[in-house]
């Protein structure tokens, strides 16, 4: 069999680590395109993104012998999806709400793959984390948003930054918080693999 080269639609640092730990090897290609959903729930809105991405990056290339992964996260609490913040005072806002309460991470993946005749199979799943944040005061969260890049960050935060002393405990998977549930990556293209 083959080995298929794998694609990583994502300008990711902390997604690139997670494949490079992982043990692939791999190139990193970018969907420019404009992110635009139907979808109304979280957990289809991260795997309509991510199937953007990946449907994008693999016209980009010649679709044999081909994998192309897109990733997609958000942050919800309440229903509502947080993005990244606008300001300092949006991340304040942001955090303020959640904070002594639990929200929701979802990660969609997409994995496309391509035999040597070019033909497609879609993977597309989306996966939950449920993060518990303990109660913060006012001056722990501005100490935290001055101490952290938190505008490229969905939620306003980082799990694996200064804002992890705030985290009670989570529910699921922790790389899924960091932005790609590896081994559900890992698991797939195995299984992908041995087609």
């Amino acid at each position: 069999m083959t080995k298929k080269k794998i694609i990583l639609a994502s300008a990711s640092p902390r997604r690139k680590e997670l494949m490079m730990q992982a043990g692939y090897e791999f190139e990193i290609q970018v969907s420019h395109k404009e992110e635009v959903y139907t979808s109304t729930e979280p957990s289809e809105i991260v795997k309509e993104l991510a199937l953007l991405k990946a449907k994008d990056v693999a016209q980009m290339n010649e679709k044999s012998n081909l994998i192309v992964i897109g990733a997609d996260t958000v942050v919800a609490y309440d229903g509502l999806i947080l993005g990244k913040p606008e300001s300092e005072e949006d991340a304040f806002r942001m955090i303020q709400n959640f904070q002594g309460d639990k929200h929701q991470v979802y990660t969609g993946v997409a994995i496309l793959s391509y035999d040597s005749d070019g033909n497609e199979t879609v993977v597309n799943h989306a996966v939950k984390t449920d993060v518990y944040v303990n109660a913060m005061s006012d001056e722990e969260i501005w100490k935290y948003i001055y101490s952290d890049n938190v505008k490229d960050k969905a939620g306003s935060y980082g799990i694996q930054s200064g804002f992890a002393i705030h985290i009670e405990k989570i529910e699921g998977d922790y790389f899924n918080v960091v932005g790609l549930p590896i081994s559900y990556v890992y698991n797939e293209l195995k299984r992908i693999e041995g087609e």
